[in-house]
């Protein structure tokens, strides 16, 4: 029996209001450079916490967008809920991305 996690080099959420997900699990409605925001995903997840990361929207199955921001993580926290694993935590937004350029080379901010 193995453990399964799952390492993330950005953060992908749910579209805003999307029907069945949690607030944390979504983008905010409005983004906002230097505040601080909490996340929410299903699985054990780790995530870089010593430099820039994109912030994604996921649509689900790996259907990812470009860049919407660039976050710093700032912690992350597994537990369970109802005997399955969760990670949570909280991302600063550093800089959102308003046109259609390249801002990172796989995980490395440009």
């Amino acid at each position: 029996m193995g453990i399964k996690v799952e390492f993330n080099p950005d953060l992908a959420l749910r579209a805003f209001g999307t029907p069945g997900r949690l607030e944390e699990e979504c983008l905010p409605k409005e983004f906002e450079e230097n505040k601080i925001y909490s996340f929410l995903k299903e699985g054990q997840r780790n995530y870089w916490l010593e430099g820039e990361t994109p912030l994604l929207e996921t649509k689900g199955n790996q259907n990812l967008s470009r860049p919407l921001a660039s976050i710093n993580i700032l912690e992350a926290t597994h537990f369970l809920r109802e005997g399955k694993p969760y990670t949570k935590g909280k991302y600063l937004i550093r800089e959102v991305f308003t046109d259609n350029k390249t801002h990172f080379e796989s995980y490395k901010k440009i």
